[in-house]
């Protein structure tokens, strides 16, 4: 007979139910930015060159969660649709800056749009208290994940 070992009891596992979370928001996401020509991470990066204009391709792929190699595959797409711009020559260093330009402007706010109907329909039912105890929980959990194990 073998014993069935420890595994874990994925109704009730945090992580899991983030992944599935995480994963519905994704589909939820994608299924809008779609007609828009976009995908999560193309918006993901014209959001964050909204925010912090001149970001590098690093940057851009450790804030969009890619590599770098794919985040400049996709900034060629981007530069070469008029949505960004980067300067021919870098002013000091290596890193060529990125900065969306008005049409890329144009093209976000649209996708902002779509992007916060999705959150709103994501969080609906939700009191304004449970929605900040939301996102206490999970910044306490990130915070836990990234400090040093057993610190």
């Amino acid at each position: 007979m073998s014993q069935r070992l420890p595994g874990v009891d994925l109704p009730v596992s945090v992580g899991y139910r983030l992944k599935e979370a995480a994963s519905a928001l994704r589909a939820a996401m994608e299924d809008v930015l779609r007609p828009l020509g976009m995908n999560v991470t193309h918006y993901a990066c014209l959001e964050l060159l909204a925010q912090r204009p001149g970001l590098s391709n690093s940057d851009l792929a450790r804030g969009t969660f890619v590599t770098r190699q794919t985040m400049n595959v996709l900034l060629q797409t981007l530069e070469r649709d008029g949505e960004v711009e980067r300067p021919e020559k870098p002013s000091t260093g290596k890193v060529l800056p990125v900065t969306l330009t008005a049409h890329g402007r144009a093209k976000l706010a649209v996708a902002s749009a779509a992007v916060r109907s999705v959150e709103e329909r994501m969080l609906e039912g939700l009191s304004p208290s449970d929605r900040a105890e939301s996102l206490r929980l999970l910044g306490a959990m990130v915070h836990a994940l990234r400090a040093p194990a057993g610190g």
